[in-house]
């Protein structure tokens, strides 16, 4: 930092301070504040979907991981069994399936994904620490002002011998107000300019977003419906009847009653 940028920053801090005393008037800007509030909302609602669409895209990926995992798991179990029954083949059909879902992820969302939706997000999300930036050095510029203008006053109120001082102030005052009302305005024209074109900006990042998360559920059910047929068609009637769940009742009973799972056989 300069010498002349630290001057002016230690005497913003002591203008802020005097303020908070009451020794300096502060100006009070409504539609500014509204004008902020307003944009404040914005920038943390599209960071907050910038995050969640990154962990959607996460989670899909997640997601046809951990069924590909599940897959080889359950293919390790029905290798050691009869691989031609419908237990066997249904859950080959469901390793294959779940690996051509893994494998769709990268080759045909992944990227337009990150195209479409992330990158858009990125660079919206890019523009906010230059707003910050501007609204930051126009809140400069009004201490600056502010100061002047205490200034002035001071000098009208208790007139210097110095005949000088009060036209020397009077015209740091005015070239203050100018350069404040200069960005002042520049942030309130454009700062609604930047509301109204988010929404036009957002809506192909929406479309995309619900065509690719209606492509990903449509592949996985078309998947997911190839495997289905390796099942009876009384599968789904027995579920509903409760029968399934008698099923795997008798079959932990038998579970049950091996000495190894603490049967009668077992020894004492």
């Amino acid at each position: 930092m300069s010498w002349s940028g630290f001057k002016k920053t230690v005497n913003r801090a002591g203008t802020t301070l005097m303020q908070k005393t009451g020794q300096i008037e502060r100006t009070v800007d409504r539609e500014f504040a509204d004008e902020e509030a307003k944009y404040k909302i914005f920038e943390k609602e599209t960071q907050a979907l910038q995050k969640e669409a990154k962990a959607y895209l996460d989670a899909m990926r997640a997601m046809t991981a951990a069924q590909t995992r599940l897959a080889d798991t359950i293919d390790v179990f029905y290798g050691a069994a009869d691989r031609t029954s419908d237990g066997a083949m249904a859950c080959h059909a469901y390793k294959r399936s779940v690996d051509d879902l893994d494998a769709g992820i990268s080759r045909e969302l992944d990227a337009p994904y990150r195209t479409c939706v992330l990158e858009p997000l990125g660079k919206m999300c890019a523009y906010f620490p230059i707003i910050n930036d501007t609204i930051a050095k126009r809140n400069k510029k009004l201490l600056d002002y502010d100061s002047a203008r205490s200034k002035v006053r001071k000098f009208i109120d208790k007139p210097s011998e110095d005949p000088t001082k009060l036209p020397k102030a009077e015209q740091e005052h005015e070239a203050a107000k100018e350069v404040f009302e200069y960005m002042n305005e520049q942030i309130l024209t454009e700062l609604p300019q930047l509301m109204d074109l988010r929404v036009p900006f957002f809506d192909p990042t929406f479309e995309a977003m619900i065509r690719m998360q209606c492509k990903f559920a449509e592949e996985g059910y078309e998947k997911m419906g190839g495997v289905q047929r390796y099942f009876s068609d009384s599968v789904r009637d027995d579920y509903a009847t409760g029968q399934l769940d008698a099923q795997v009742e008798g079959v932990l009973q038998e579970m049950k009653e091996l000495s190894i799972c603490g049967g009668q056989g077992a020894n004492n």
